[in-house]
């Protein structure tokens, strides 16, 4: 059996067997789909009150920040207690376990915040990104696809309707003609149709492999794994879209925040310093995430690596999936935590554009504005922004403004 074939078994035997309930039922139906079939899910608990700082993660780079705070250190350093991250394998028990009061800290895909609070009244806040760019839309071997006018008519997994990739997948798609649907993957599509279905992260590259679906769009390292492990072809990198966006941000409950401010900007802190050191170690930051190193992620080192490294201008020409490197200098993931407000807002507008599963009656009455005071929390990463000053050092940071940009959206 060759490398590759012994690659691919991985995926479909080690990551496959562990799903759990929770992704089966996501798979159904969506983040919006299960939280609404699990009555009082999101009744806040009262958070502990001790000061141990408990991470729940998915196992995605979208975790570094708090996985390197927790693997060096930094939570220490601050004089805090912290247990070991928690790897959950869905975001809708990471969800459940915080609005339990199970995780004090947690990264979540930006648009369930959004969902949390003005659909359910949860009292999430965000904190920080948790990174920058780092997802990709991957096409399988057998479609030959060079540009988003390809997919006309073909089967398309994306992890969540409240997700990132959800967004800039569709926008990139309403911009080459064609129309996002949802239909069950035996319905006739007629030309001009996509047809989009929520899939586990681990699912994507075998389902990719076997033909079950055309492409996904995902975040890394599963991006990685479809290229090293499933034969996959990257078409466009989410950060050649949308210069330097957002995706997992780094949430707390606001009960806390109010009652610990102390604590939070320790934690917060912490955060910080690993966002920097992330940056700046790459490499070594990916080898030992992965389960060649200390098994924070089930993935081998090269395809973490792969996945937080591998973006030259002349890596990816066919098709040209990273098209702006050269004129942006971002990196097929960067590290930087401040909150733009523009790019909140970019999301709120985005997200009443956007096809999903289930009820959205919510968002039609979002301010985008407003949510960018209301949902965000400004303070403590800024004070902690102030006093550990690398994270300048990011490209896309204007040094003479830096907590302000605008967006740069380029289809």
């Amino acid at each position: 059996m060759s490398q590759h074939d012994d690659d691919l078994s991985y995926l479909f035997e080690h990551e496959m067997s562990r799903r759990d309930f929770m992704l089966d039922l996501l798979a159904k139906g969506g983040l919006a789909a299960a939280m609404a079939s699990m009555p009082g899910l999101l009744n806040a608990a009262e958070p502990p009150d001790d000061e141990v700082v408990r991470i729940g993660y998915i196992p995605i780079t979208d975790a570094t920040a708090l996985l390197v705070a927790h693997a060096n250190g930094y939570f220490e350093e601050e004089g805090l207690k912290v247990e070991k991250p928690t790897l959950i394998r869905g975001w809708s028990p990471l969800v459940e376990g915080f609005a339990a009061g199970k995780f004090n800290l947690v990264h979540l895909l930006k648009p369930i915040p959004v969902w949390m609070r003005y659909n359910n009244n949860f009292p999430v806040k965000i904190m920080s990104w948790a990174h920058l760019n780092g997802s990709a839309v991957v096409t399988g071997k057998h479609l030959d696809a060079k540009d988003f006018s390809d997919l006309a008519g073909k089967q398309v997994a994306v992890p969540y309707w409240y997700s990132m990739h959800n967004i800039v997948l569709q926008m990139a798609l309403r911009d080459a003609g064609l129309k996002p649907v949802i239909k069950d993957q035996t319905a006739e599509l007629a030309p001009d149709e996509v047809n989009l279905m929520i899939m586990p992260p681990p699912d994507m590259p075998p389902a990719l492999a076997s033909k079950k679906i055309d492409a996904f769009i995902v975040a890394e390292p599963f991006n990685a794994a479809g290229e090293l492990l499933a034969g996959g072809k990257m078409l466009r990198f989410t950060g050649d879209i949308w210069k330097n966006h957002p995706c997992c941000v780094v949430c707390m409950n606001e009960q806390t925040v109010a009652a610990k401010p102390e604590w939070t900007q320790k934690v917060m802190n912490a955060v910080v310093k690993a966002q920097i050191y992330a940056q700046e170690h790459k490499g070594e930051v990916a080898h030992m995430l992965s389960k060649d190193g200390k098994k924070y992620l089930p993935m081998p080192a090269k395809v973490v690596e792969r996945a937080m490294t591998f973006y030259g201008a002349d890596d990816y020409t066919d098709p040209d999936a990273n098209r702006h490197v050269a004129e942006w200098q971002n990196g097929r993931i960067d590290f930087q935590p401040y909150p733009y407000p523009s790019a909140t807002k970019l999301i709120v507008e985005e997200m009443n554009k956007t096809l999903v599963g289930g009820d959205t009656t919510f968002l039609k009455a979002l301010d985008p504005e407003f949510v960018t005071n209301d949902l965000v929390n400004y303070d403590h990463v800024k004070v902690a922004m102030e006093q550990f000053m690398d994270w300048s050092k990011v490209p896309g940071i204007n040094p003479d403004d830096p907590y302000s940009r605008e967006e740069v959206v380029v289809l």
